[in-house]
């Protein structure tokens, strides 16, 4: 089945990202102007949601519906409450202050699993990088209600994307390093022991390390209810172009789909039946397309 891509609203001319599917609407970042935007999927009217997010980008729901994003401006990781607070859940980690959180997921245990790399566009120009490294961080809930956050690899040199697997026994990273075209653009998988550390990767799927000709590695993910990676990447410039890529869960390649933009960033499943795939763009476009296949996510 071929997917035909619906734009949903003229491109805003900035970073679109972080759709998720709250069981009635469809939200999604626009990241510079610091919103939260709502998708009525019944009517396709995208309406401001949340104002004042501080250049929020990914966006995820605990089991119990609470929404969490990664801010990049405020370098931290949030919780947007019902009453409109948007409270800090983690801002640092080894006693020095995030870099700008990127993307984030959430598993059974309340764990959030997110990328820390550096993008100096979502902060002021003042900004400095405390940390030295580039990293996946988990922050973990405690007793109190707090989180601790610990760094949990020591590969990554500009992580992206990230995913849970539905079992909760894999975490699927996109090493998607921007800054050096040598350095290989990867899905990976870890294994996440029972102690919540992580075990060696494996590589699933590589887009190659030409200096010249460097593909667009992968930005953003979601997971059908087989366990399937729906992926975003590529550019027209190199490569196969602006792609959905759809991955077993051990890397095989089982179809791809054009995009109509330039740098498409991240997608969900949505919708009554969760088979409407809907897609965000570094141009800032809002896509929708019917598939046929159905999404997962832990909530709802």
């Amino acid at each position: 089945m071929s997917w035909r891509f619906q734009l949903l609203n003229k491109p805003y001319g900035s970073v679109t990202e972080g759709p998720v599917w709250d069981g009635e609407s469809l939200l999604f970042t626009h990241i510079a102007a610091s919103r939260i935007m709502r998708c009525d999927v019944k009517t396709d009217e995208i309406t401001v949601w949340r104002e004042g997010t501080n250049r929020t980008n990914g966006l995820a729901h605990d089991t119990a519906g609470r929404l969490f994003g990664c801010c990049s401006g405020g370098r931290a990781i949030l919780r947007f409450d019902p009453d409109g607070n948007n409270v800090v859940i983690a801002d640092q980690v080894e006693g020095k202050q995030l870099n700008t959180p990127n993307d984030l997921a959430v598993d059974s245990k309340g764990r959030i699993w997110f990328t820390n790399p550096w993008n100096a566009t979502n902060i002021d120009a003042t900004e400095v990088q405390e940390l030295d490294h580039r990293a996946v961080l988990c922050a973990t809930p405690k007793a109190d209600g707090s989180y601790s956050v610990a760094r949990v690899e020591t590969d990554s040199t500009m992580p992206n994307g990230i995913l849970v697997s539905i079992d909760g026994k894999t975490l699927y990273v996109a090493e998607s390093n921007s800054e050096d075209a040598s350095i290989d653009r990867e899905l990976r998988a870890y294994p996440i022991r029972d102690d919540g550390s992580l075990g060696p990767y494996d590589t699933l799927h590589a887009f190659g390390t030409n200096k010249r000709d460097a593909q667009r590695g992968i930005d953003g993910m979601c997971l059908d209810r087989e366990g399937n990676i729906v992926a975003t990447a590529g550019w027209p410039q190199s490569g196969p172009g602006p792609l959905i890529y759809v991955f077993d869960p051990k890397g095989r390649v089982i179809e791809t789909h054009p995009v109509p933009c330039i740098r498409p960033t991240n997608c969900c499943f949505g919708g009554p039946d969760r088979s409407t795939l809907y897609v965000t763009s570094a141009e800032g476009h809002f896509f929708k397309a019917e598939t046929d296949m159905e999404g997962w996510a832990l909530f709802p």
